[in-house]
């Protein structure tokens, strides 16, 4: 069975910093592109991160570049979302993807975690 589970989520005030991580098991995502996603309450689903399955290339939604930072470690199945100086609208639940089908940022992938919550105070 395929998991992807993160974890390192929780509460943090504005400015601070947060790091998640997605372990992967059931199955290997070396050769795979990982994402990461959030969705907020009320509402869709959005493309936070991506990156390629050599961790050459990554790709960020404006909003979070040049504070977020994707990584992995493709030996150990893992991938994870340096969050630094957070802000109040950065708070959501973040979800883990691999896999995808289509575009990096289509919110099409084939796997899914089950999401981590990252609330920031201001």
């Amino acid at each position: 069975q395929v998991q992807l589970v993160e974890s390192g989520g929780g509460l943090v005030q504005a400015g601070g910093s947060l790091r998640l991580s997605c372990a992967a098991s059931g199955r290997t995502f070396s050769r795979d592109v990982m994402g990461w996603f959030r969705q907020a309450p009320g509402k869709e689903r959005e493309f936070v991160a991506a990156i390629s399955w050599s961790g050459g290339s990554t790709y960020y939604a404006d909003s979070v570049k040049g504070r977020f930072t994707i990584f992995r470690d493709v030996a150990l199945n893992l991938v994870y979302l340096q969050m630094n100086s957070l802000k109040p609208e950065d708070t959501a639940v973040y979800y883990c993807a691999g896999n995808p089908i289509g575009n990096y940022d289509s919110g099409k992938y084939a796997y899914w975690g089950q999401g981590t919550q990252v609330t920031v105070s201001s």
